[in-house]
């Protein structure tokens, strides 16, 4: 048995084709194939099913398969431990985001993050939040970035900044910032059912859903571009982070406003599971992604008490 032999069959499992499997792992069918038998004849087991299509792993092939996924990551932390006592960050890591802070952070960290580490393979891949905890938990991704606090205590948690949530719309308002009551009437435009953003929303200012658009007209949207465009074209209100702020026209910054204290916030944190955890790596990313956002951010300037978490 050897490592080769646990990633083989880890990617059987995750692709559930060993045609698939050796492409990924670059490598033909044949060497594959011959190497996850010798494993099976070795263990005295089958792993697979491969007369069913997509090939189906057995109920003591998932066994196997997630002690692999532990002893890999056993022999990937002594690397890291070896590599760590060199001073270096490195190896391969798998991030999964959630797409409505993907869009607005990832510009401003995978630059600065690769040019520093260059000896570090970023894979990034964007996903919800029950996917990153079910992914983290399979070790199929090594960390994620998403919107916390969860109700998932054995996934760790690690904040990362804390992002203002503004209005965008044509609003009225007697004074430079904006209280919920003054928006509570508004037509409101928001994200699908069960997205945190949209619950968020609702609750801080008691709103309507929807207003007052046609009874015979429902929309739910999944991202910020969209929600923006239906204000601008409908009018309304809806309800965006501020780094998204940053890609916004001159004529649409004019719209945004702000919230009087206490202003509602998002809290982002860096999330893993601990038993595949390589903590040299997410203390490494914690810190820079802190350090790379710290002075883009609204919150540097308030206090706890100034701020209303999202409470998911």
């Amino acid at each position: 048995m050897n490592l080769q032999q646990l990633e083989y069959i880890i990617a059987v499992d995750r692709l559930q084709s060993f045609s698939k499997a050796a492409a990924y792992c670059h490598v033909t069918q044949a060497t594959l194939s011959a190497m996850i038998k010798k494993l099976e004849e070795e263990l005295s087991l089958v792993l697979f099913d491969r007369k069913a299509k997509p090939v189906i792993t057995t109920d003591c092939g998932k066994e196997i398969i997630q002690e692999a996924k532990k002893v890999l990551y056993h022999s990937n932390e002594l690397l890291d431990l070896a590599k760590s006592v060199q001073g270096r960050v490195s190896g391969e890591v798998k991030l999964a985001i959630i797409p409505t802070i993907a869009s607005s952070l990832l510009p401003l960290i995978i630059k600065p993050i690769l040019t520093k580490y260059p000896d570090l393979h970023l894979t990034v891949v964007e996903i919800t939040t029950d996917e990153i905890v079910k992914s983290l938990k399979e070790g199929d991704v090594d960390i994620g970035i998403l919107a916390t606090p969860i109700e998932d205590k054995s996934v760790e948690e690690n904040i990362l900044y804390y992002e203002t949530l503004l209005v965008y719309g044509d609003v009225q308002t007697d004074g430079e910032y904006l209280i919920p009551e003054e928006i509570s009437n508004y037509k409101v435009w928001l994200f699908e059912e069960g997205h945190c953003l949209r619950e968020q929303f609702v609750n801080f200012c008691a709103l309507k859903e929807h207003g007052d658009q046609p009874e015979n007209f429902r929309f739910e949207a999944n991202s910020f571009d969209t929600l923006l465009n239906m204000v601008d074209n409908f009018g309304g209100i809806t309800l965006i982070p501020e780094l998204y702020i940053k890609n916004l026209t001159r004529e649409r910054k004019q719209k945004i406003r702000q919230f009087r204290k206490p202003v509602p916030v998002r809290e982002i944190s860096l999330v893993y599971f601990r038993p595949f955890a390589r903590f040299r790596i997410i203390q490494a990313l914690t810190s820079d992604i802190i350090d790379l956002t710290k002075d883009e951010l609204l919150s540097k300037n308030y206090q706890n008490r100034d701020m209303v978490i999202a409470r998911i």
